[in-house]
């Protein structure tokens, strides 16, 4: 297991589907120097995904050789399809950035949170159901898809009160503001001051 180590962070992003986690994770990004690891999936793309930019988009038996040569750092399997992040990638993302961000879901946020203690804090980002579905609709995603969501809305709530920090993402430039306002004060926390 990659050891954190230093100055190193690890932000994670988690809520349900459509909440606009990963608008959000990408416009703070953007205010301080985060790299991001993406997840290897084998569900199928939705059409405004991009491989390599949203996911790396695999076959089951690609994924489960990964699996078997102890690749994944983490890796769960929800409704059918696999989800996992590589070792490798966080190695490699660490090497030239101090903070690093991912978007997972609860399982696979708790599993990081576990391994990595306080070098991991949770955002917890939220919409209520009605926004949920107004976003899934905007972006066209497949009625199976929007249900498949929906199924898992409030188990995934439950998760809110596990996480450091939660906000409800009614305007995302609003939103994005207030968490790297968080994340500022975060790592000014963090700076040592030395006494000369």
């Amino acid at each position: 297991m990659y050891e954190i180590k230093g100055q190193e962070k690890l932000f994670i992003y988690t809520g349900p589907d459509g909440s606009g986690r990963k608008t959000i994770s990408k416009m703070v990004a953007t205010m301080f120097d985060m790299e991001t690891v993406l997840s290897y999936t084998t569900r199928p793309p939705r059409h405004y995904e991009q491989d390599g930019e949203d996911y790396h988009f695999v076959d089951n038996e690609a994924f489960i050789k990964m699996k078997e040569n102890h690749e994944f750092l983490e890796s769960v399997e929800i409704d059918g399809f696999y989800y996992g992040i590589r070792e490798e990638d966080i190695i490699k993302a660490f090497e030239s950035h101090a903070l690093v961000y991912l978007t997972l879901n609860p399982e696979g946020t708790e599993k990081l949170k576990l391994m990595y203690g306080d070098r991991v804090i949770r955002f917890f980002i939220y919409s209520d159901r009605d926004t949920v579905i107004q976003r899934h609709k905007a972006r066209e995603d497949k009625e199976e898809d929007i249900n498949r969501h929906l199924a898992h809305y409030n188990e995934i709530m439950g998760y809110k009160t596990n996480c450091e920090y939660t906000f409800e993402n009614y305007d995302s430039p609003q939103v994005s503001f207030q968490v790297s306002e968080v994340v500022e004060s975060i790592l000014d926390r963090d700076i040592i001051i030395t006494d000369y």
